[in-house]
């Protein structure tokens, strides 16, 4: 065999290179006369990008007496795919992957709206439905809803022949009634029909209620049951002992006192607007605590109020005492003077106010007012009307209008004949309008009141409102001591159970008191102190003696107690006595 040239390598390919190096000079003289075979890759498969196509090596003439290699029977593999384990794997697209489209699909048109589509004849159904409802049954359906809208209310039952003249009139007062509250019912609401100018006024009060902590603040305070004020009377009684004590220091350094440095003093302690309406108020409760009048050219050192200009001043009225010592000035026990007796002057409008709601009972009550302790349970005393403001002066200012009155009077004469019989029709109507619902409330409460009390004996309803009238009395008359005396009375029959458990459990005759008081003041559900609880043995002593004796001997104090006697027949008396003492 001819030794081969190192030359013999350079200008040939990479299989000619391998033939040569596996089968010698033959080989390589072979694959350099072969023609060229196809090529190895598919014409229908694209390209890989990442993967580049390589031609195959040409086909090796299979020589006699030699195993062939395995590149030789790759050659002769069809498309050039590898028989067994490959060493590099191909990348192949999927064949069956239609070419792409050169261009994107062109929008249809839009969709109708869902009411045409609605209405569209669909081709699944006959020929003679459609989707939606046609035209004239819609124009129905219209026609009945707006004939329903216009529906008038439904009408009250005639009134029977055979009935007598006063039920009639109570029958007609009760059916006009019905029919104003239908129509209000109907027209309720902003800008409805049916809203009179008597129903704006209920509409806007309705609207502007007051919070729930005002309108129950009576009923929200943790002291004992009294004679209570409203929340704005408490918050007028504030705003006075505010008022005092700035005009005090004002007024002991002999400064003028003007309502301007008053309402910004005040409003900085309470947190509160404090107007001109307040201190109207202030002087209708108690009308000798100032003197208020207009003065001018009172120095002032603030921008929006000239020196010219009127300005409301106010000046403490004192007392002889005080005005005789020296220069006269504002004390201490004079300012608590007077706050009490603006806390009283408000207490006794309140009992105006209380002796009115006594006088429409059914039967009429009447306590006097210094034996009074508490309000009625059933008079609401934040419902107590505001106080009106007292007239304060005015600035000295001519033709100047400042009520509604005073503009029509001054317009009166400008105007149409037609126009003011049209406004004094307006005033006619509201004015019977407004009289008009008092007396209808008045003639359906006696109807309403007979239907639920029918078939009662007026007797027997006189003797049980008669009682109670009693029984409010005593309430509302009972004295403070009389109250607490009560509350102990209603606790003895706990106590006497507890009581005996105890003798039962020390199993002695008698016990101390201390020991006794600890040994109830550790098993009582409210927690009390040992000389409450002493005062409450004193008086279980007081109204059963038989069952309990208390003895001093020396210096200590022993409580003996009877077991032999029944618990119940015990606090059945306990009970008893607590009823009667309630009663009185």
């Amino acid at each position: 065999m001819a030794q081969l040239r190192l030359t013999d390598f350079f200008g040939r390919t990479k299989a000619a290179g391998s033939l040569t190096a596996k089968h010698g000079a033959r080989g390589l003289k072979a694959a350099l006369l072969a023609p060229p075979g196809p090529r190895n890759d598919d014409a229908r498969a694209p390209a890989s990008p990442r993967t580049p196509t390589r031609s195959a090596a040409p086909a090796v003439p299979r020589m006699a007496g030699r195993k062939r290699s395995r590149r030789e029977m790759e050659a002769e593999t069809p498309g050039g795919e590898r028989g067994g384990k490959s060493a590099r794997k191909r990348l192949e697209l999927p064949r069956d992957a239609g070419p792409e489209p050169a261009s994107p699909p062109s929008l249809g048109p839009l969709e109708p709206p869902v009411a045409s589509r609605m209405c569209a004849p669909s081709p699944e159904r006959d020929s003679g439905s459609t989707a939606c409802l046609e035209q004239e049954e819609l124009a129905t359906l219209q026609s009945r809803l707006q004939r329903m809208r216009m529906k008038p209310p439904a009408q009250l039952p005639p009134i029977p022949a055979g009935v007598g003249a006063e039920l009639r009139s109570r029958l007609q007062s009760l059916q006009s009634l019905e029919l104003r509250l239908r129509a209000k019912a109907a027209g309720s609401g902003t800008g409805q029909p049916g809203v009179t100018g008597t129903e704006a006024p209920v509409a806007a009060e309705n609207s502007a209620r007051l919070p729930a902590y005002q309108r129950f603040h009576a009923l929200a305070q943790d002291t004992p049951p009294g004679l209570t004020l409203p929340y704005k009377y408490k918050v007028l009684a504030e705003m006075f002992r505010s008022v005092d004590t700035i005009a005090g220091m004002l007024f002991n350094r002999a400064e003028t006192i003007t309502f301007a440095k008053v309402k910004q003093g005040v409003q900085d302690m309470m947190r509160k607007q404090f107007e001109e309406r307040h201190v109207g108020q202030i002087k209708a409760v108690y009308p000798s605590s100032y003197r208020f009048r207009q003065e001018k050219n009172i120095p002032t050192y603030s921008s929006g109020v000239k020196k010219s200009e009127y300005q409301l001043t106010l000046e403490p009225v004192l007392g002889e005492d005080e005005q005789l010592c020296g220069r006269p000035h504002l004390s201490a026990s004079r300012l608590l003077e007077r706050r009490k007796e603006f806390h009283r002057s408000l207490v006794n409008i309140v009992k105006q106010h209380h002796a009115a709601f006594l006088a429409a009972l059914s039967p009429p009550m009447e306590v006097p007012e210094d034996k009074l302790t508490r309000w009625h349970p059933r008079f609401n005393v934040d419902e107590v009307p505001d106080i009106s403001p007292a007239e304060l002066p005015r600035p000295p200012q001519e033709d100047r209008i400042s009520t509604a009155q005073e503009v029509l009077s001054a317009a009166r004469g400008t105007m149409s004949t037609k126009m003011e019989k049209a406004l004094a029709n307006l005033a006619l109507r509201s004015a019977e309008a407004g009289a008009e619902e008092p007396a209808l409330s008045k003639a359906a409460s006696p109807a309403s009141t007979s239907s639920a009390l029918k078939g009662v004996s007026q007797e027997l309803l006189e003797r049980i409102r008669a009682k109670e009238a009693r029984r409010l009395q005593a309430l509302m008359t009972r004295a403070a001591g009389q109250e607490e005396r009560l509350a102990m009375l209603g606790r003895l029959p706990a106590m006497a159970r507890i009581l005996r458990g105890v003798f039962v459990a020390e199993k002695k005759p008698a016990l101390p008191m201390e020991l006794a008081c600890v040994r109830l003041a550790d098993s009582f559900p409210t927690q009390m102190a040992a000389g409450e609880m002493e005062k409450h043995l004193r008086l279980l002593a007081e109204q059963l003696p038989d069952w309990v004796t208390i003895h001093a001997l020396r210096t200590d104090t022993y409580i003996k107690l009877d077991k032999n006697v029944d618990l119940s027949l015990v606090t059945e008396r306990l009970e008893k006595a607590a009823k009667e003492a309630e009663a009185l």
